[in-house]
């Protein structure tokens, strides 16, 4: 068996707002500074989900935006391999679409 570590290092400033979050995984090897970090996790006792949500000072809003956007994608594509449910799966990404147009961002041409 084996175990890995994913370590944050959050600063606050006098009012507790995070001013620099780091982090650093044990397995990889990777590591680094970033302005956000959205963290979930599901407690089986309570059927919740638990979270940490937190961003820095400097975290511009566009930015915020950016990173929404890519979570919701991305939580799209984990819960199809997840769970397989192929039509909901293109409902979600519609919605990430319609997110993007509404944000006005950015995103890669469709294949």
């Amino acid at each position: 068996m084996k175990t890995a570590e994913i370590n944050f290092k959050i600063t606050l400033d006098e009012n507790n707002l995070p001013i620099d979050i780091q982090w650093k995984a044990s397995d990889s090897g990777g590591g680094g500074k970033s302005k956000a970090i959205m963290l979930a996790m599901w407690d089986e006792k309570e059927m919740n989900t638990m979270r940490i949500d937190l961003w820095t000072k400097d975290m511009l809003v566009d930015e915020m935006k950016q990173f929404f956007h890519q979570n919701l994608l991305t939580m799209s594509d984990t819960f199809q391999k997840a769970t397989g449910e192929e039509a909901i799966v293109e409902d979600l990404k519609d919605y990430c679409e319609h997110f993007a147009d509404k944000m006005k961002l950015e995103t890669p041409p469709k294949n």
